[in-house]
């Protein structure tokens, strides 16, 4: 069992409300509040790795508010882009780039690649810290694999979901109902693991 403050209270180390609703879906016994609740900054993502800007971002929100907090690092790797677009997925076409704009230059960066080379896996991190200064942070970590669209199918989800197919579910991930997605993607996968280290 993970021993947490007297609250049931976790700050989660972001403003993406998709995201929240996604996360406090699976940690059903606790109470997910966004660290814009307590006006926090967002961290700088210094790292070159997911685990480093999850425990960054996991940190600074602790921190700042005196709870327990999470945050997960996230993002698409393409294995024909050499990993890209990696950690910086949020900001692939540029540090103000919005969810559209990432997609196309993700399917520009591919267009010339043929259908049996457009392997990918979403890739997340999921940190807990107890405190700022927790010196043994959890970590919850998945993938899920599949394979990059030439066009855009579907309308849920977020960010690159459109353009990923599922070879499982012979769809996009913008295609699968969020319930769907919740037990297959990454996302659904780490954050099952960590509601997991709370059980045991």
């Amino acid at each position: 069992m993970i021993p947490l403050q007297n609250s049931n209270k976790i700050v989660l180390a972001s403003g993406n409300a998709k995201k929240i609703k996604e996360i406090q879906a699976i940690l059903t016994d606790f109470s997910i509040v966004t660290q814009q609740e307590f006006n926090i900054q967002e961290a700088e993502e210094t790292g070159s790795t997911f685990i480093e800007n999850a425990i960054i971002k996991a940190r600074n929100a602790a921190l700042h508010s005196n709870l327990p907090a999470i945050a997960d690092d996230s993002g698409l790797v393409v294995d024909a882009l050499s990993g890209a677009p990696g950690v910086i997925s949020a900001r692939y076409a540029g540090l103000q780039a919005n969810d559209q704009e990432n997609l196309q230059k993700l399917l520009h960066d591919m267009q010339d690649i043929p259908e049996s080379q457009r392997s990918a896996r979403f890739i997340c991190v999921i940190v807990l810290m107890r405190h700022a200064n927790d010196p043994f942070p959890i970590i919850a970590q998945a993938s899920w694999e599949g394979s990059i669209l030439t066009q855009p199918l579907g309308d849920n989800g977020f960010g690159y979901d459109p353009v990923f197919w599922v070879p499982t579910e012979n769809c996009s991930s913008a295609e699968l109902s969020a319930s769907r997605k919740n037990q297959l993607s990454h996302r659904g996968q780490a954050l099952h693991q960590l509601a997991n280290f709370f059980k045991e």
